[in-house]
């Protein structure tokens, strides 16, 4: 594959990871500072239904087009930047596993509670911190993989 339209999925493809992954965090988690039950619903369920449109393809092809990048470019998998990058992409990807089902969960609660009339039980503030813990390990092993990606650190 031409290197050039590799290199733009690539770019493409972790713009929308991090764009996705950013964004549904911070409406997420304004809508639940805000325990407004409707709000908190209606971000979750939007975060959830992005999670499967957007995030997963995106991890999916940034993985393969990172592997072609390599291919083409001919660095090696032994470099040290392409193994920290590795090592904090699949890191992300440790947090980001139980994050999504942390929101499925979230999501239930929650229509469970306006179904009922009710306020969330108290395992779904258990669950929040969770996902905020989870996300703020994430977010930074992203950061680093974009930094490593760009200046290739010997």
């Amino acid at each position: 594959m031409d290197y050039t339209l590799l290199k733009w999925i690539h770019i493409l493809s972790s713009t929308i990871l991090f764009g996705t992954g950013i964004g549904s965090a911070f409406y997420m988690f304004i809508a639940n500072r805000n325990r407004d039950l409707p709000e908190m619903y209606f971000a979750v369920r939007h975060v959830v239904i992005a999670d499967w449109l957007f995030t997963t393809p995106a991890v999916i092809v940034q993985f393969l087009s990172g592997i072609g990048l390599l291919y083409v470019t001919g660095y090696d998998i032994d470099d040290a930047w392409v193994l920290w990058d590795i090592v904090l992409y699949f890191g992300a990807g440790v947090c980001w596993l139980p994050v999504v089902w942390l929101q499925i969960r979230m999501r239930d609660l929650i229509k469970t509670s306006l179904d009922n009339n009710s306020d969330v039980p108290r395992v779904y503030w258990v669950l929040d911190r969770w996902w905020i813990l989870l996300g703020s390990l994430a977010f930074p092993m992203i950061v680093i993989v974009f930094y490593l990606m760009v200046f290739k650190p010997g």
